[in-house]
This record gives C-alpha cells, structure tokens and sequence, in this order.
C-alpha cells in the first residue's frame, strides 16, 4: 500500500471517528470531553488494539491492518457495508464474504446489542458464527471472538469438537444437534448457489462427522427462530433460557438473545451472572 492510501485510510478512519458519540457505542461520555466524538484510546480500547497502533493508523504512519484488525474498526465506528468495503480496499485486503468470522455486523443490530446490557446476547450469522458478543454473553457462553475458519461455526464445532457441547446437558445433545442441522439446511438453501460457504461447510461435515451424516440424511429443516433451552454454567450450574432472535433483512445475521424460563431458578442466576460478571469463568469451564 502506498504512502498516499496510507493517509487517505487514516483521514477516512479520523473522519468517522469524529460522527460517532459514546453513548453509540455503550460509552459513557463523562466529564470534560473535548471532542464531540470518540476519542482515540477509545477506539483502541473498542477493537482491542493498543492506542499507540490506533494512533500509528490514524496517522498514515505504515501500520497495515489484519483483515480481524478491519473487522474490529468496522463495529466500533458503526460503518455500513459500503464503507466497510471501502475501508478493505484502503487497507489493501480482500472484502470478507458474508457469514466468516470477519462478516460485516448491521450497524443497527449493534445499536441494539449495546442497549441489552442486562441480558446476555450476540449476534451471529446464519451458519451460526458469532460475531459480536455483550459482557454477559462472554460470561454465559465463553468468549468467541478468537475463533477462525469453519471452527468459528457453532455449526461445525458441534459435530467436530466434543468439548463444544460441554455448554449442554447430555441428554439434550441429540435435540440439540438435530435443531443445529436443520437450520443449516435452511441457511444453505436460502443463500446464493454462487455462495460456496455453506456448501463447503455441509461437505467438510459429511466427511469428518458419521452424526452429521446420519442427521442430514432426514432433511429436516427449519430456521431456528425462538427457543427453549437448557444449559450448563461452570458455576451456576443448570440454566433454563429463552432464546429470541432478531433477524436481518437478508436472514444472514440474527441477534440472539437469553432471558430466563419463567417459573424457573434462572431468574435469580442470570441476576447473579452480572454480579459475577466474566470473572475468567472461561477458564473453569475449558
């Protein structure tokens, strides 16, 4: 990338961290602000990048972002598809297809998630890789944001790693891997034949997964929309959630969210989840 991309990608990135306000983001504004929108470090403290690398960035001084790098930016300035593609070709890398780990998040479906903060949610995509996750979410399902390739898939997972149904109740995997298979069928017809992603991920899965197998060849199918389920926290122990979805336009991405069965314990457990916060309670679980 040239010295002049290099400005134009920090000036663009300037330009739209000026529009954004804290409260946008999940930010408080606080006290003496002396600018009307996001402030560097916390851009940084948004993408997980250090301020000295946002800085480095901003001010065309050579620094070439990853493709996670742009996939990070793009949530915390809110950019639409457009610019997020333009900030791709500024960088120099490949526009990310629909439905990886690198997708672009609907500005407005992370406008929502900032304002679920008593409950936990995320929002995945249709082939069911999570992309953006609140506090609560991280503590409730672990942090997902470090996974890549088809691994990045609940999907996949399931069927691949055992350690993936760990979250639920034994007797509750083969509902649980019947309903997943089911929805990928649903996603897999409803996108473009041209789209290879799905067809890639039902192909690996036959191959490596005699389960997956045997469940696909029912042809069971339906898009997963709300839910009733039980799952198993490394410290709270059994939790019985309903879970709701918003979807996109297109249905590729839905936000997810969990709130307590009525008439259960899980009431008073989700309540103690935010007191507990994430407290590395990742760590017990693994």
């Amino acid at each position: 990338m040239n010295s002049p991309k290099y400005a134009e990608l920090g000036a663009f990135l300037r330009s739209r961290r000026d529009r954004i306000r804290p409260a946008d983001v999940g930010l408080p504004h606080g006290p003496r602000r002396r600018v009307p929108g996001l402030r560097r470090d916390e851009v940084a403290q948004l993408t997980g990048a250090s301020v000295e690398y946002y800085t480095e960035l901003e001010r065309g001084a050579g620094a070439q972002p990853s493709e996670q790098m742009l996939a990070a930016l793009s949530r915390a300035l809110r950019l639409s598809g457009d610019e997020r593609d333009h900030l791709h070709h500024l960088a120099n890398r490949p526009v990310p297809v629909q439905g990886g780990a690198a997708s672009h998040v609907h500005p407005g479906m992370l406008s929502l998630l900032d304002r679920l903060d008593g409950t936990p949610a995320q929002v995945i995509t249709d082939l069911h890789v999570t992309l953006a996750q609140n506090p609560l979410a991280v503590a409730l399902t672990g942090d997902q944001s470090g996974l890549r390739g088809m691994g990045a898939s609940l999907v996949y997972r399931w069927f691949t790693d055992p350690t993936a149904r760990d979250l639920y109740p034994r007797e509750d995997h083969d509902a649980q891997g019947r309903v997943l298979a089911a929805d990928l069928r649903a996603a897999a017809a409803r996108r473009d034949t041209a789209d290879p992603e799905a067809a890639a991920m039902v192909e690996a899965l036959l191959a490596e997964s005699a389960e997956f197998a045997g469940v696909w060849a029912e042809h069971d199918v339906a898009f997963r929309r709300n839910d009733r389920k039980r799952l198993v926290h490394p410290v709270l122990g059994l939790l019985e959630v309903d879970c709701l979805n918003l979807f996109s336009e297109d249905g590729r991405q839905r936000l997810l969210w969990f709130t307590p069965t009525a008439g259960t314990d899980t009431v008073g457990k989700l309540e103690l989840l935010g007191v507990l916060g994430t407290q590395d309670l990742t760590a017990d679980r693994a």
